[in-house]
Formats: structure tokens, C-alpha cells, sequence
């Protein structure tokens, strides 16, 4: 069977494939992409750098004639039609909430004929979920607050709130599936919570907790983590919730 040329233009992307043991496959990546080492091997060539996450420049994806171009979120959405129009096959993919991650690690898996390989992500990513669960059914459940952006300090929501949830954790400020919005510093303070999370979009690990904490409407705990961990709706997201549930206190995770 012929090996799918396929060309990612989304880190989630990019991170399920790998997941899926599809990351040999990969013909084009973005510059925001980090594919693994097997990357392209299909092919008998790495992968090729076709530009930015919103900025690609389609005609090096024309150029590499992929059999389909995964795109993700909104901000894609002019990048996928722009595709369309050129005559590539797009899978373009806006989950919002936890089970919605979960169902594309299976659609993904079908767009390139490897369902199997879906059902098997799945399942893992269940089976991590329920062993969270357990540690956490009888524990107390720490109000959190998550930020996606500081400036100005944005609470973040799609599936984040689902996230804090399945670590043991009570999210007061955005409902899962609603896009991350701008917060009243007056109901953070009231919300009273128990740990603060940052996890800035595009900035990794790279924040000064203190930049957080000095402000006078925070007095909890501040943690910085990896924004992919949360940001990037990938399995990437089941490390995230197990890290949460480590901040969170929860025995096995620490």
C-alpha cells in the first residue's frame, strides 16, 4: 500500500500523526511544527518547512502534491478554503471541547486510512483519563484558573475547562466549548482560587511566574507550564491534565 503524502499546517497536527505512528508520512510541515525524528521517512525525505501556522505559502504545498493538508482551529479556516481553491483535499479540524479532541484523534486517523490506529489513541487517552478520575474521586477539588493570555489577562476556555475538571479540579470562570475571553480581575478575586495556571499561547514555559503572582488580585499558588500542554488540542492535552493533577496535589502524579 502507498504511503499518503500528507502535508500539516497545525502543531495538534502534527503531534496527533506522530501519535498515531503517521508521522512518516509527513511531506510538509509549518516552522511551528516539531515533528519526530521518523518524520517523512515514507517518502525517503524530511519534511519541508512551508512557512508559518497562518501564513504558509501554498504554492510549496501545491509543489508537494499531498494526497491531504490537515489544518486546525479558526484562525486556519481562510488558510483551509485557500487550500480548497487550489484543489487540495483539507481536513480542517475546530474541536472545542475534550471529546471533541478525542473524536478528531479518530477522524484524523481515517482521513489518512488508519482507523485502527485512532481507536487505539482513543483508548489510551480514556484509559489515562479513567486512571485520573479514580485518583481523584475521593480528593478535594481545588478552584483553578487557568490564563491563556495576559495581556490583557484572558481566562481560557474550549476545552481547558474540561481539562482542570478531569485533573480534579473546579473551573468557575469560562464553560467548557466557549472560546477563552477577557477576565474581570474583581471575579478572580472572588472566585478565591486555589492555584493560578499560565500557560501563554506561543510562549512554551517562558514566563516569569512573578509577573503574575505581584499582581494585588492573585493570592494563590502560580504555575507555569508548557502552553502545548494545554493549548494544543493533541494528546499532547493528557500530559497536560496529568501535570494539572500533579500541581493539583493528586497522589501518582506529583
Amino acid at each position: 500500500m502507498t504511503e499518503p503524502r500528507v502535508v500539516s499546517l497545525a502543531p495538534s497536527a502534527t503531534a496527533t500523526l506522530a501519535a498515531l505512528g503517521s508521522a512518516e508520512c509527513l511531506v510538509g510541515v509549518t516552522h511551528h511544527c516539531d515533528p519526530p525524528s521518523d518524520a517523512g521517512s515514507a517518502h525517503g525525505t524530511d519534511p519541508v518547512a512551508v512557512g508559518g501556522w497562518v501564513t504558509p505559502s501554498l504554492d510549496r504545498v501545491v509543489d508537494l502534491d499531498p494526497d491531504v493538508v490537515f489544518t486546525s482551529d479558526a484562525l486556519q479556516a481562510d488558510v483551509a478554503d485557500d487550500c480548497r481553491d487550489r484543489g487540495l483535499a483539507v481536513d480542517h479540524r475546530e474541536p472545542a471541547t475534550l471529546e471533541d479532541v478525542l473524536a478528531d484523534f479518530r477522524g484524523m486517523a481515517r482521513a489518512i486510512d488508519r482507523p485502527d490506529a485512532g481507536e487505539r489513541l482513543v483508548a489510551d487517552a480514556r484509559e489515562r483519563l479513567a486512571a485520573v478520575a479514580d485518583a481523584t474521586a475521593d480528593g478535594p477539588r481545588p478552584v483553578v484558573y487557568c490564563e491563556e493570555w495576559s495581556d490583557p489577562p484572558m481566562a481560557a476556555g474550549n476545552w481547558v475547562p474540561d481539562a482542570v475538571r478531569a485533573a480534579g479540579g473546579r473551573y468557575p470562570f469560562v464553560e467548557a466549548g466557549e472560546r477563552s475571553r477577557e477576565v474581570d480581575p474583581t471575579a478572580v478575586a472572588t472566585a478565591d482560587p486555589d492555584h493560578v495556571v499560565v500557560h501563554v499561547c506561543g510562549r512554551g514555559d517562558r514566563v516569569d511566574p512573578a509577573a503574575v503572582a505581584d499582581r494585588d488580585w492573585i493570592d494563590a499558588p502560580v504555575h507555569v507550564i508548557d502552553d502545548s500542554l494545554l493549548n494544543q488540542p493533541s494528546p499532547a492535552l493528557l500530559d497536560g491534565i496529568e501535570r494539572l493533577a500533579g500541581l493539583f496535589g493528586v497522589e501518582g502524579y506529583s
